[in-house]
């Protein structure tokens, strides 16, 4: 919920030495720059991208508003789930966990972790990858291979949304400038009014370069900010799954494994040591 907050600073500050300086806010108000660069843009956007592209960033601008729901605790259950899948295939072999991997939804493992359920697409990458280990016709490098590629396309598709956003903020001051034009030819073709007349319209027209400077640096951009640093936050996830599976199938005891996984994370969102060692003793012990 930064964006709302930084909007709110940004314009309380811009307008505001903008009255400090004795201007009337009323002047920023010109609907018809704000339609033609607004309209613009949401053109631009439609034109440049095809269905799939504008569904998916339909859906994925609304998250850039809501708070990341990683957490440290998110992590911690995400590595005590692979430390006791992988205790489990140490103690019981790997074809204990067949039912397990093949409907998490029933199984009584995954539900110990309703936090890392909630998140379908982490738990798919999770039991796709176990169940080719049950297959056993892949090796480590062929697993590592094609969980990188798989991993390249989750980054690709998730950028794609950041991409049209961000092409929008940098086409926003263009627009602006449009309208400005516009403005100006419509002023040039008002020559003959009294000087004060005049003076509105150019100040009207230089509002558009304005407004177009404005939505592009300090509205639309960091929308597409927040949602690339959202992307990455939630990639970790799945890169501490490969991380630990990966240790796992080099021959690591599934205590070592975790502590592969929990290196990649984050620093503040990272468990220590201590916290990941009492939670999978506590798991072992159940």
């Amino acid at each position: 919920m930064t964006i709302p907050l930084g909007w709110i600073i940004g314009m309380l500050c811009v307008l505001g030495g903008f009255a400090l300086h004795g201007g009337h806010l009323s002047v920023l108000w010109q609907p018809t720059e704000v339609l033609s660069i607004v309209g613009a843009a949401v053109g631009y956007m439609v034109a440049s991208n095809n269905m799939r592209v504008l569904t998916h960033t339909a859906k994925a601008v609304p998250a850039a508003f809501r708070n990341v729901s990683i957490s440290k605790r998110l992590y911690l259950d995400l590595l005590c789930l692979l430390f006791e899948i992988l205790n489990r295939i140490r103690r019981d072999g790997l074809m204990s966990l067949e039912a397990d991997i093949e409907d998490p939804k029933t199984s009584a493992l995954f539900a110990k972790y309703p936090t890392i359920m909630k998140d379908h697409h982490l738990v798919e990458f999770l039991t796709d990858y176990m169940r080719m280990m049950l297959g056993g016709a892949l090796n480590v490098m062929q697993i590592e291979n094609l969980m990188e590629q798989e991993l390249d396309v989750h980054h690709q598709v998730a950028h794609v949304p950041v991409s049209v956003v961000q092409k929008v903020a940098d086409a926003l001051p263009a627009f602006g400038i449009v309208a400005a034009v516009m403005g100006v030819v419509h002023t040039m073709g008002s020559i003959g009014l009294p000087p004060e007349e005049l003076g509105k319209l150019i100040g009207a027209a230089l509002v558009g370069t304005f407004l177009g400077i404005l939505l592009s640096y300090s509205i639309v951009g960091p929308i597409a900010s927040v949602m690339e640093q959202n992307n990455e936050v939630e990639s970790k996830a799945f890169l501490c799954v490969k991380s630990v599976m990966l240790a796992h199938m080099n021959g690591f005891t599934p205590q070592a494994s975790v502590e592969f996984g929990r290196k990649i994370l984050y620093p503040d969102l990272r468990p220590t040591f201590q916290e990941l060692d009492d939670e999978t003793k506590a798991a072992k012990g159940k």
